[in-house]
């Protein structure tokens, strides 16, 4: 009997026991503590995992329903795993990633150890070469000591013949030693690129020279690609050179280790109208060094018959490149160290003086070619490695194509080389626009019969070049860019834009229609700094009356913008356009027109300078002449040459009504930017910086107070009904007054000095032009008979109300005003007449 008490007491312990052991696993489970799953459950936890790592409340139960090896685990703690495994995912990402970051810090660290000895090194050789300096100065030799220059250099006579091909291989090994020398050693005296600092986040570290022969510029980088692709990149000039016409091998020659001599022609664009294009008879080397380097060296062979054909290249100028190149090594764990060298003599002389120091500026070829090549080749790289996101569905090679076309039509554009087709056409007695035609230039298919561009008799290119003073190249473009309708006329743009529709309603030019002056900006791509942004335009435009009021009449254009960068010094700034079809294939047919800033540096303590007073304009395609030096006084802080083209279509018994307009519709862009850069100029119409109007007449706020104080002696009413009597607020009303305000000197044939911004307007002109035109240039022979009598009356009573009547602009246009009123200005003694002004009431043009 008492065993079995006893073994039923038992049963009750176990039972007991038991079911604690399940109230605590499903208190473990409540508490979503860790529960051990088999490789099955797991198996199929990850499969859910990859589909959806976040499933919802309703997706884990039906996880449960529908896998069995999963029923006997609760949603929660399902629910649990999947926050683990998110968890895992990140923190091995942040693994992956840090790893990376310290891989590059490394290399970074190398290179900038590397970049620390060779800074030593010409630490050392300054001081050896300072100290003989010192003894040689002290022993009063007049001998001159060789050793002062530098390790490395190049000869006067650098250039090496290319007529004795067993000498070939000699000239590259010599490059080669030349190039090493300026790429990591003491050839050249590098100072930092001014605003490029080094560290882990920047590009790479970029240096120029200021005192080398010629302009250089040299770059070292850490890009995660492998040396093999680096370099066929980088000898691919033309992808990532945008000024690069041209680059034709003509002779490729086997060299050791594997290595190849190559002789190359390279052509360059101009980047204005204001010079010829360059090109270059270079001897190429590519070998491989001892430590598993790649180098491609580079320099200038003697000969200037050099090249395909010397026909073509007389329309350049011949450059010289002295030892450049690059050196690839490969870095512990993937990924190259880049070393660049760009040393090149763009012959100075052959360009205008005023825009010399654009081929003297080693900052320019900084930018445009050694800081660029680094940059495409982190583009490629970044691009291979998914990290770049594009729109509207265009692959990121295609991208680069259209960027590439946009960049090479415009510079085709404003070379107009004759081996293209372009030639001048005859000019309409002023020099300001340079108009071309290409009537063999082929832009559609012709095998497409719907194509208009097929019917097309070809392109007119209208163009023109100045230099701008105190105006920031960046902010300008910025400013064009998002401010379209500030300067453009979209009925221009919708005749350029007819040539590119595949069905004839797209038509728009030929068609009323209105446009509400908004513009749409829809991104494609930028690149990974966000220098260069392409991107389509939409102008939103509405049908006038009942015609096809469902058809669209929108005008799109595809768009680059660069060097909106204000702190990228030496930066060229563009914004090149070209009309496109809403739905545009990859391989549209591109007119692209634009502008192009390129900032000049300063030559400090030059007294050299084409334009004396601060912040003017100048239209240089008429005045300058190759060699030309003038002295006007000490040379402005900032300094820029604005290049305008624009493309149009043309059909064949059409050349010269479209040139007229093309000519006419450059000049009034260039009026309208002209405006824009007073506006935005740091300047602005202060009056301690505000031009002078001619070389006898005082600043422009005193002749506003002369201007309003004579209005108000003989007129006894206020002229400005702001209550402004003095100072810059003074200026600014009669600046902004919305009568167009004229004032002529007095002599026997009247010329303008002064006119506010409605005067400029009305005349379609700028302050600078305004002072080459006559006031009878305004008026017909009637209006010239009608005016001049009146002439006695304000002389002697001081003022005379002129009935409305008709006037003309600069452009031909006529502009009718209902009332006009003159008086003498008189200057600060109240006695002496200074000039005569006139106020145009109520203009507009007719």
């Amino acid at each position: 009997m008492a065993m079995v008490v006893q073994h039923q007491q038992q049963r009750e312990t176990s039972s007991s026991s038991s079911s604690m052991k399940q109230q605590q696993h499903q208190h473990q489970l409540d508490n979503g503590k860790y529960v051990r799953y088999t490789a099955e459950q797991v198996e199929a936890l990850e499969r859910v995992y990859a589909e959806c790592p976040k499933p919802s409340s309703l997706k884990r139960q039906q996880l449960i329903r529908e896998c069995p090896i999963l029923s006997n685990i609760e949603p929660k703690q399902i629910k649990v795993w999947f926050q683990n495994r998110r968890c895992r995912e990140k923190q091995r990402k942040e693994a992956s990633r840090l790893q990376m970051v310290n891989r590059k810090l490394s290399a970074m660290n190398k290179l900038l150890m590397e970049e620390n000895d060779r800074l030593q090194k010409q630490v050392s050789q300054l001081v050896y070469e300072n100290g003989y300096m010192r003894q040689q100065l002290h022993t009063a030799s007049a001998v001159t000591d060789a050793s002062c220059e530098s390790a490395v250099t190049t000869p006067q006579h650098s250039l090496r013949d290319a007529n004795n091909p067993a000498g070939l291989l000699s000239i590259a090994e010599e490059t080669l030693t030349e190039f090493l020398s300026k790429a990591t050693g003491t050839a050249v005296d590098w100072v930092q690129m001014p605003g490029m600092k080094p560290g882990p986040d920047s590009v790479g570290i970029f240096a120029i020279s200021q005192s080398c022969s010629g302009v250089a510029a040299r770059a070292c980088g850490l890009v995660s690609l492998e040396p093999t692709k680096i370099v066929e990149i980088l000898k691919d000039r033309t992808s990532w050179f945008r000024d690069c016409r041209n680059l034709e091998v003509l002779t490729m020659l086997p060299a050791g280790n594997g290595g190849t001599i190559e002789l190359v022609y390279t052509q360059v664009y101009a980047p204005t109208t204001l010079a010829p294009a360059r090109d270059f008879w270079t001897l190429r080397y590519t070998t491989s060094l001892e430590n598993g380097s790649l180098v491609v060296c580079e320099r200038s062979l003697s000969g200037s018959g050099g090249g395909p054909n010397a026909a073509t290249a007389a329309q350049f100028v011949r450059g010289e490149m002295l030892p450049s190149g690059y050196l690839i090594r490969p870095c512990d764990g993937g990924g190259s160290i880049i070393h660049i060298v760009d040393h090149l003599n763009f012959e100075p002389w052959s360009a205008p003086e005023v825009i010399r120091p654009l081929y003297e500026s080693s900052k320019v070829v900084a930018q445009k070619m050694t800081i660029a090549a680094l940059r495409y080749i982190r583009q490629i790289a970044q691009e291979s490695s998914g990290e770049v996101v594009y729109g509207l569905g265009r692959q990121p090679a295609i991208l680069r194509t259209l960027s590439q076309r946009l960049s090479r039509g415009f510079n085709d554009a404003i070379n107009g080389f004759n081996d293209d087709g372009w030639s001048l056409m005859n000019c309409d007695g002023a020099e300001d626009v340079i108009v071309s035609i290409n009537s063999t230039k082929n832009i559609g298919n012709s095998t497409n019969s719907s194509n208009p561009l097929s019917f097309l008799g070809g392109v007119l290119c209208a163009k023109a070049s100045m230099l701008f003073h105190n105006v920031p190249p960046a902010v300008l473009v910025r400013f064009l860019r998002e401010h379209r309708s500030e300067w453009a006329d979209f009925n221009v743009d919708a005749y350029s834009a007819a040539s590119v529709k595949a069905s004839p309603y797209g038509y728009q030019g030929t068609r009323p229609t209105r446009f509400t002056g908004s513009q749409i900006i829809m991104p494609l791509g930028q690149t990974i700094e966000h220098e260069e942004m392409l991107e389509v335009i939409r102008l939103e435009g509405h049908a006038v009356g009942q015609e096809d009021p469902f058809v669209s009449r929108d005008i799109h254009l595809l768009q680059l913008c660069s060097g909106i960068d204000e702190n990228a010094v030496g930066a060229c700034s563009e914004l090149v356009f070209a009309p496109i079809d809403e739905m545009f294939p990859d391989d549209a047919p591109l007119i692209p027109s634009g502008f192009r800033i390129i900032p000049l540096d300063p030559k400090s303590g030059d007294p050299k300078d084409a334009i004396g007073t601060t912040h003017r304009t100048l239209d240089l395609t008429s005045s300058l002449e190759v060699g030309q030096s003038t002295n006007h006084g000490p040379s402005d802080s900032m300094r820029s040459v604005l290049t305008i083209a624009f493309q149009f279509p043309f059909e064949n018994n059409l050349a010269d009504s479209v040139a007229t307009m093309a000519r006419q519709y450059v000049r009034s862009v260039i009026n309208s930017v002209q405006r824009v850069a007073m506006a935005i100029s740091p300047s602005g119409l202060s009056p301690s910086v505000a031009p002078k109007l001619s070389p006898s007449s005082p600043e422009a706020l005193t002749l506003a107070q002369w201007i309003c104080h004579s209005y108000t002696y003989y007129l006894g009413t206020e002229l400005l009904t702001s209550g402004s009597v003095v100072g810059d607020s003074l200026l600014k009303d009669l600046w902004q007054h919305q009568d167009a305000i004229l004032c002529c000197s007095l002599k026997s044939l009247p010329v303008f000095i002064f006119a506010n911004q409605a005067g400029l307007d009305m005349l379609e002109t700028t302050l600078v032009a305004l002072q080459d035109i006559t006031l009878d240039k305004m008026f017909d022979e009637a209006g010239r008979k009608a005016l001049f009598p009146e002439f006695a009356k304000i002389m002697q009573e001081g003022y005379a109300y002129l009935p409305g009547g008709i006037c003309m602009s600069t452009m031909g246009r006529n502009i009718s005003y209902e009332q006009a009123i003159a008086w003498k200005v008189l200057a600060g003694d109240e006695t002496t007449v200074h000039c005569l002004a006139f106020s145009f009431v109520n203009w507009s043009f007719v």
